[in-house]
């Protein structure tokens, strides 16, 4: 199985997707988008951002915990991922997005 989209209606009844590896794990998270339409630009974003090592910012949270943000070429934050308990971790999280997004099918699960 390789990698997929997974767009979907939020809590707030905004639109978000997921990205997800081939062995299951989320492994980048949209903002919410107000409109549909919005979304799938968004993952089409992923898709041309995601091989670009210069697009991922590599952060610390308050915690401590490594975690990056996928940005768009105007420096809009596109995704973030999960934390992780090390910056080797974090560096395969981004590894595995450079090489899902870029092919991943799109599971749409909202209602058009």
């Amino acid at each position: 199985m390789s990698g997929k989209f997974e767009l979907k209606t939020s809590r707030n009844g905004e639109y978000m997707f997921n990205l997800i590896a081939s062995n299951g794990k989320v492994i980048l998270t949209s903002e919410t988008y107000p409109e549909r339409r919005n979304a799938l630009k968004g993952i089409e974003s992923v898709r041309a951002n995601a091989p670009l090592d210069e697009r991922f910012e590599r952060k610390m949270s308050d915690s401590g915990k490594p975690f990056f943000v996928l940005m768009a070429a105007n420096g809009v934050v596109i995704g973030r991922s999960q934390m992780y308990s090390s910056a080797a971790s974090m560096e395969k999280g981004i590894a595995s997005v450079k090489t899902h997004a870029p092919e991943a099918e799109l599971v749409d699960t909202t209602a058009q």
